[in-house]
């Protein structure tokens, strides 16, 4: 399986409101980084009023790792989180104008002009962008507060093999989570499942597991025995796995 720079593209702290995520990959162009940077700065403020007028339940932005080898691989991800009937309000067409909501938050402290040219300015530092629709399987909850910009989370693309896939981690493994919460070495794990993606997405994966990362973990907690080993057999033969992927928090909107 490609890892995440192939296949893409927060975290998104999944909870009992948040239930769909859309995950958007941005392959920058050359050189246009500070750009791009100043434009998710300008849509951060977009994104809070939608937000604060129930669109929407958070969005934030996530750096990818370098990945020298393969240039159509992401810089950045992007999250926005909704509840199902958010999402599906949006689909009908019921969601925000970013443009109205720019002008209204912006008036007086830039032109309409420039309001106009800057909220249209992603398609100047994007190569492409590639988009997939998460739904929340299952998930811990959130320790140790928000989430906020230099927070890291990992990332393993799964292919569901049988279908008991899901059983395997909700039942067992996330159990196993919980004790690496409790003992403050994790502070949130979350199974999600694509739903959707954009035509130019990568099809090669069905789910992603989070596990946002605490900041001083102590050695991780790890089941040991006959009964363990007998589980973790069945977990292995129900999915495929890629490697973990860290992406590290730069914008944050709740």
């Amino acid at each position: 399986m490609k890892n995440l720079l192939l296949t893409l593209a927060i975290i998104f702290s999944f909870n009992a409101t948040s239930q769909i995520a859309v995950m958007t990959a941005v392959d920058l162009k050359d050189g246009v980084e500070d750009d791009y940077l100043k434009l998710e700065k300008f849509y951060s403020a977009v994104h809070k009023e939608a937000i604060k007028q129930g669109f929407r339940t958070g969005w934030s932005l996530w750096k990818a790792p370098d990945n020298p080898d393969d240039p159509t691989a992401p810089e950045y991800i992007l999250f926005d989180n909704f509840t199902e009937e958010q999402y599906e309000a949006a689909q009908n067409g019921n969601g925000p104008n970013g443009l109205d909501i720019a002008k209204k938050i912006y008036k007086g402290k830039m032109s309409r002009r420039a309001i106009e040219k800057m909220a249209g300015s992603w398609q100047d530092t994007s190569n492409e962008r590639r988009s997939y629709v998460l739904k929340l399987v299952d998930a811990t909850i959130l320790a140790g507060g928000d989430i906020k910009p230099g927070d890291q989370v990992s990332i393993n693309f799964m292919s569901k093999k049988t279908d008991d896939f899901e059983n395997y981690e909700t039942k067992v493994w996330k159990p196993v989570a919980e004790k690496n919460i409790l003992m403050g070495n994790l502070r949130q794990w979350a199974l999600v499942e694509a739903i959707g993606r954009s035509e130019n997405a990568y099809d090669n994966w069905s789910h992603l597991v989070f596990n946002l990362r605490a900041a001083n973990p102590g050695e991780g907690y790890s089941p040991s025995g006959f009964k363990w080993e007998k589980l973790w057999e069945g977990i292995e033969s129900s999915r495929d796995m890629s490697d973990p992927t860290t992406l590290t928090c730069v914008m944050v909107v709740q």
